[in-house]
């Protein structure tokens, strides 16, 4: 039983561990039972090799299941090894190449982005973070263009296909899923998480992982372990994203650490500075309101931020039903499958992404004797509506027909889709996902999806 609140306390809410003094009393009040037997409990399941008990400093004695702590380690420890190992990819003569680079390319990088891909150049790993607008991108492009003129082979990753897609259509290269890249199987998803599970090596001279702060510490552990010595490795996020839904912090983490060079872009570049978006984000990060409309008045800037403050929670409602139907068409080209996306903070209440979904639903894709429908558990599921993986499914076969065939197995937890056919006699629906593959689930696999006309602001950051 200890074991389980011990899980509980770590994986389920997004740690890798916790403090001893506070899980003894968490069990203690929970179950009513000696701190003694507790503490008992504790070290079998030490000798089993169940747990790992840590001791910190000032006295603070820390719980990690067991491949929680072997994940941790072995990343701390592989991240050094690759650090540390011969620079053998370096680019000679750097600076005049970058200037050969800004000169050919008529691209005019900034200090930070010229002191970041000299960072790259000299570091064998290396962390660039940012926020949004900040030029994250034109450092990735920058890396792509100037080591490939070396015929160094340049390899694109990011944790999730929507990710990899932005990757893609940013770079005009193409970005795999980590889990593509890696050719993971099914792996088990359970406590006892195998931590010899094989991946495929990456043939890379350079590896680029965007949106970092999205990998877990299992994800980094098997990227890692598929990475030669002498390879680069450049990790790019933005550390002021919400933490992985996954165990760990490992963007945030490995930069307060201090033993992987790191460099913050925190420029705004003009054609970014022109987004209200960009603009208040920035704003929030540093403490500060959203932009009045007299300050937004006085500046260049486009319509893409509106704060509407509804005194109630109807006039809410009213608001989100009628932006998404009508009103945001009539403003701009906004399509409500194509490019609109409703996120709410919380799962529960009458403006969580379960009611909303409800109403969404109702406003934007209503029962037609055109369209087929299927009942799951009290879940209407209709042809066009909106939908999301929820968890990872290793397994299921998919087919992608353009821009030329592929196909392969596995959908993962985030990636959004279609419903596109309900096949009530095969008993199966056909969802297209945003990638444009195509997959076919059983009608006793729905517990898989479920409505994304709204989501979770945790889940959005996932796609």
């Amino acid at each position: 039983m200890v074991l389980n609140i011990a899980f509980f306390a770590s994986g389920y809410n997004g740690h890798t561990c916790v403090q001893k003094d506070k899980l003894v009393q968490f069990v203690k009040d929970l179950l009513q039972v000696e701190e003694e037997a507790i503490t008992n409990s504790l070290i079998n399941l030490n000798v089993k090799k169940e747990i790992v008990l840590e001791s910190q400093e000032r006295g603070i004695e820390l719980v990690y299941l067991y491949p929680y702590y072997m994940a941790e380690l072995s990343i701390a420890e592989k991240l050094i090894r690759l650090r540390d190992s011969e620079n053998n990819k370096e680019i000679k003569k750097f600076k005049q190449e970058l200037k050969k680079l800004e000169k050919e390319s008529s691209m005019e990088l900034s200090d930070k982005q010229k002191e970041a891909l000299e960072l790259v150049n000299e570091e064998n790993v290396c962390i660039i973070t940012g926020g949004p607008g900040t030029g994250k991108t034109t450092v990735i492009k920058s890396i792509i263009e100037l080591y490939e003129a070396h015929s160094k082979k340049v390899v694109l990753c990011a944790p999730t296909g929507r990710a990899a897609k932005r990757m893609t259509e940013a770079t005009g290269k193409e970005a795999k899923t980590l889990h593509r890249l890696l050719e993971i199987g099914k792996i088990e998803e359970e406590v006892s998480k195998n931590m010899e599970h094989d991946v495929a090596p990456i043939d890379a001279d350079i590896i680029i992982v965007d949106e970092v702060s999205m990998v877990d510490v299992f994800l980094m552990n098997y990227l890692v372990k598929a990475i030669y010595k002498g390879t680069k490795l450049i990790l790019v996020g933005d550390a002021d994203q919400l933490p992985s839904v996954g165990p760990g912090s490992i963007l945030k983490d490995m930069i307060e650490s201090g033993e992987i060079a790191t460099i913050h872009l925190d420029k705004i570049f003009r054609q970014a500075a022109k987004s209200k978006i960009i603009v208040n984000a920035h704003r929030v990060n540093e403490g500060e309101p959203f932009l009045t409309k007299e300050e937004a008045e006085g500046m260049e800037s486009n319509e893409d931020f509106f704060y509407i403050r509804p005194n109630t929670q109807e006039e809410m409602l009213y608001e989100v039903l009628t932006l998404s139907s009508k009103r945001l068409s009539k403003f701009g080209d906004y399509d409500f499958f194509t490019n609109i996306q409703v996120l709410s903070p919380t799962k529960k209440g009458s403006l969580g992404t379960k009611e909303l979904n409800k109403a969404l639903q109702e406003t934007l894709n209503p029962p037609s004797d055109f369209k087929r429908e299927k009942n799951s558990m009290g879940v209407i599921f209709r042809e066009q509506d909106k939908i999301m993986q929820i968890r990872n499914n290793y397994d299921i076969y998919w087919e992608k027909k353009e821009p030329e065939y592929e196909y392969g197995s596995g959908v993962f937890n985030g990636e959004m889709g279609t419903i596109e056919t309900i096949d009530e006699i095969e008993k199966q629906v056909k969802i297209r996902f945003d990638d444009d593959k195509e997959a076919w689930y059983a009608f006793s696999d729905l517990d898989q999806i479920e409505h994304a006309y709204a989501i979770t602001i945790h889940k959005a950051q996932r796609k």
